[in-house]
């Protein structure tokens, strides 16, 4: 549970229950069927379109539209599904308006880019509500594949591999399958328990075993699942949180991502104690996501601090305009000090930060944001869980094929040291490692 400062205004039950209902009801409502095709309709379908080459999954995004636009929503779907499996996941977080509705031609003819996370929304909601799976299974390899994480990476990996005809264990340390889809996504984005809906329909092709409630380096060993698999790959995330290393930060500054994790694990949003003022610290989608969150929650004054200024900020323009129009206020250019728990006054220090000659510095002039609770989301760490694993700043090295250093073992998503932090990529890089694992299994 999130702390807060001894003796601040926290509280449940901070809005009238229909609030929270409404607050935290979908931000992006699907599309019906005739608004589906009105948004298929201003696809100009391009011959080498730049949106295709702005999805990290490479979706086939011109066709997949079109079979909407036909009427042929199943065939949609599966043209998504081929690229990226957890279509329907990405389709509610992806920030599509800096990847394929950026590079849409629409968009920049006009500054209105086709709906393509909508769309895509529309197809495999409808395939994913028939229950059926548009894929059958090769014929069985002999080959098994352990994978560890049941988040994007492991999903598409798993997924994959099960397609291809091997038989795939899938571990995870949480006790429900689906990593940051589940635990780590602002509420709002992914209503109705879809997380788990879209992991059950991804296990549905069958050949792939679940294992919850399994970590790396506790109930499972890199060394034993090398002995007892053909093939082993590491999709476990981040696991660890960078701590702010400030004065004061053990008495009241929260984790956001727990925050997050928590409030998706809520039934009663209700029960959910949130302070009156909240400072988040940090500059990404889960700054973005706590903040809306507390304000969402019933908390009056909403405020993100961070280091650099707008555009140095991970969380996407849209995603900071987003957190602005629901009244959270982001202040650039300060880095935290200590935190401030006297009985007088409760909040964190800040300093004020420029850019010098040799990188980020402090200004020596300081500011109090006054605050009833405080949440860092300054990243992430790879808990190492016993890995005797080539590193690349911190996280596991791997080449084009997303191998490690140790034969046998793959790896990709957030864990890897390539790419975004994102659902999408994470996605890519477990259907690649996949391949390359079939190919080497098949060899």
């Amino acid at each position: 549970m999130a702390r807060g400062f001894d003796g601040a205004d926290i509280q449940a039950g901070r809005l009238p229950s229909a609030e929270y209902e409404a607050n935290f009801a979908d931000l992006h409502p699907p599309l019906s069927g005739h608004e589906a095709l009105v948004a298929a309709d201003r696809c100009y379908f391009c011959y080498d379109a730049p949106c295709v080459t702005a999805c990290p999954t490479s979706i086939d995004i011109p066709m997949f539209i079109r079979q909407i636009a036909t009427g042929n929503t199943a065939g949609s779907a599966k043209t998504i599904f081929d690229q990226n499996i957890l279509g329907g996941m990405c389709a509610r977080v992806c920030p599509t308006e800096t990847l394929c509705e950026q590079a849409c031609v629409r968009e920049m003819a006009e500054g209105k880019p086709v709906e393509i996370g909508r769309l895509q929304r529309f197809a495999t909601d409808h395939q994913m509500a028939a229950g059926t799976q548009p894929y059958t299974r090769a014929t069985p390899t002999g080959k098994r594949a352990a994978v560890v994480g049941a988040g994007p990476a492991g999903l598409a990996c798993a997924h994959r591999l099960a397609l291809h005809g091997h038989d795939v264990v899938l571990y995870d340390a949480k006790p429900k399958p689906g990593g940051l889809n589940e635990y780590g996504i602002a509420a709002y984005k992914t209503v109705g328990d879809f997380a788990q809906a879209e992991a059950d329909y991804i296990l549905s092709i069958g050949g792939i075993t679940l294992e919850l409630g399994k970590a790396l380096g506790r109930e499972i060993t890199l060394d034993g699942l090398r002995r007892d698999f053909d093939a082993v790959f590491l999709g476990m995330g981040l696991g660890g949180v960078n701590g702010l290393k400030i004065e004061g930060e053990e008495l009241a500054v929260s984790d956001a991502v727990d925050f997050i994790a928590e409030l998706r694990d809520t039934k009663d949003l209700s029960s959910l104690a949130i302070g009156r003022r909240v400072v988040v610290i940090g500059g990404g989608m889960t700054a973005v996501d706590a903040a809306v969150q507390s304000k969402l929650l019933g908390a009056e004054d909403v405020t993100i601090v961070y280091r650099r200024g707008q555009q140095d900020m991970n969380a996407s323009l849209y995603e900071q305009d987003l957190a602005q129009t629901k009244g959270v206020k982001i202040k650039h250019w300060a880095r935290p000090v200590r935190v401030i728990d006297d009985g007088a006054r409760r909040g964190v220090e800040f300093e004020y930060t420029r850019q010098g000659a040799g990188g980020l510095e402090g200004t020596g002039e300081t500011f109090v944001v006054e605050a009833d609770m405080a949440f860092a989301a300054i990243g992430q760490t790879l808990e190492p869980g016993g890995l005797d694993i080539a590193l690349d700043g911190g996280r596991i090295q791997v080449d084009d094929d997303y191998r490690t250093s140790l034969d046998g073992v793959w790896a990709g998503g957030d864990c890897v040291s390539r790419g975004d932090d994102l659902t999408v990529t994470a996605v890519a890089q477990g259907r690649d490692a996949a391949e390359a694992m079939h190919r080497a299994l098949t060899a």
